[in-house]
């Protein structure tokens, strides 16, 4: 805001410069004197950010500009409303009143100066209203900025709080089932194994003195043996979780991680028994999936898309749909190529179309 009230006094002392020329002043040495105060004065007003000393400052302009208006020339007062309006505003609110009062000073000067006085004044005063507008909308858009800066601070902060809770509940949660884990191999397997060696070392002693209480020792040995060992695999299948359950929680984490990083909205849905899908399935549909949501994001201009997981009585039935310009001709990729040759190896089936945005299904046989 400053530069341009600037080079609107260096405009008005210029033109006052060359007025000062044609009329081949005699005292020429005052008005490079005037010049040179007021340039002084001004220059040091806005090297100051107190509001004190700005406001001595602009009042020693106005008694030069006055001093310099009745001993050098009349036209040195043409720098005066910018002055008063620079004044006026650091106190009076109301632009009228600004106006005004740097119009005042025409009741009091020479009649063939006031309608060149009163053109500057209107022209400083509009000068003025526009870089003020102008600067109050830099400040107040830079105080969005600075807000906005630690909005995003707070929140880039709180992503890498939470982030860091989850792998630390991550790490917990492995502990935890490591912890587990280990226990109950210890209390279901490890006792029994103990026993079954002490059985086995027993039947070591009296293989020579007593063959038929070794045999009985070594058949209890075996008995526990077999009892541990299908406790391990006891153990084992209830720890291993369903193949439904990885495959689709797979899946839900493909499409949350598909909607945290893209502006897409993708919504998956599911029906019919999960249990039946085969690990190969499950490794296809994924697959799939994952190429279809990338082809969308680079080509589609969609705003949502659907991923629908339906098992029907002797098929899967997968679609990818998006609400996009879709394609007057479909041209397959590597991607849609790719998808294709994957299904083919189960003997599946992949069906595209463009008419209504752009869907891919991915049909699979049940039993393969």
């Amino acid at each position: 805001m400053e530069i341009w009230i600037i080079i609107t006094k260096m405009i008005l002392l210029v033109y006052i410069a060359i007025q000062c020329a044609q009329v081949n002043v005699i005292h020429i040495s005052w008005v490079v004197l005037a010049f040179l105060v007021y340039f002084c004065a001004n220059i040091t007003l806005y090297l100051f950010k107190s509001h004190t000393v700005k406001k001595v400052l602009h009042v020693l302009s106005i008694g030069i500009l006055t001093v310099a208006y009745l001993i050098v020339n009349p036209l040195f007062y043409l720098l005066l409303p910018l002055t008063i309006i620079e004044l006026a505003a650091s106190f009076i609110d109301k632009k009228l009143a600004v106006l005004l009062l740097s119009l005042l000073p025409v009741l009091y000067m020479k009649a063939w100066l006031q309608p060149i006085y009163g053109l500057a004044a209107c022209l400083s005063f509009m000068i003025f209203s526009i870089t003020s507008i102008y600067g109050e909308k830099l400040v107040k858009n830079e105080a969005q900025k600075d807000e906005m800066r630690k909005q995003l601070q707070k929140l880039t902060k709180h992503i890498h709080e939470n982030s860091e809770y989850i792998r630390q509940s991550e790490y917990t949660f492995k502990l935890e089932e490591r912890n587990r884990i280990s226990q109950e191999i210890h209390d279901k397997i490890g006792h029994s194994m103990t026993g079954a060696l002490f059985q086995m070392e027993a039947a070591k002693r009296l293989v020579e003195t007593d063959q038929h209480k070794a045999t009985e020792l070594l058949q209890n040995a075996i008995n526990i043996s077999k009892e541990g060992i299908e406790n391990i695999r006891l153990t084992l299948k209830n720890m291993k979780p369903p193949t439904e359950q990885v495959g689709i929680h797979r899946l839900k984490l493909l499409v949350d991680d598909f909607n945290a990083k893209q502006t897409i909205k993708t919504v998956l849905t599911h029906e019919g028994n999960l249990d039946i899908i085969a690990p190969i399935h499950w490794k296809i549909i994924h697959e799939n999936v994952t190429e279809a949501l990338t082809n969308a994001m680079k080509y589609s201009y969609a705003t949502q898309v659907s991923v629908n997981l339906k098992i029907l009585n002797k098929m899967i039935r997968v679609e990818v749909k998006d609400n996009g310009a879709g394609t007057e001709m479909i041209k397959k990729g590597l991607g849609i190529i790719g998808m294709e040759e994957r299904t083919a190896a189960v003997n599946g089936k992949i069906i595209v179309d463009s008419t209504n945005g752009f869907s891919v299904t991915t049909l699979l046989p049940l039993g393969t």
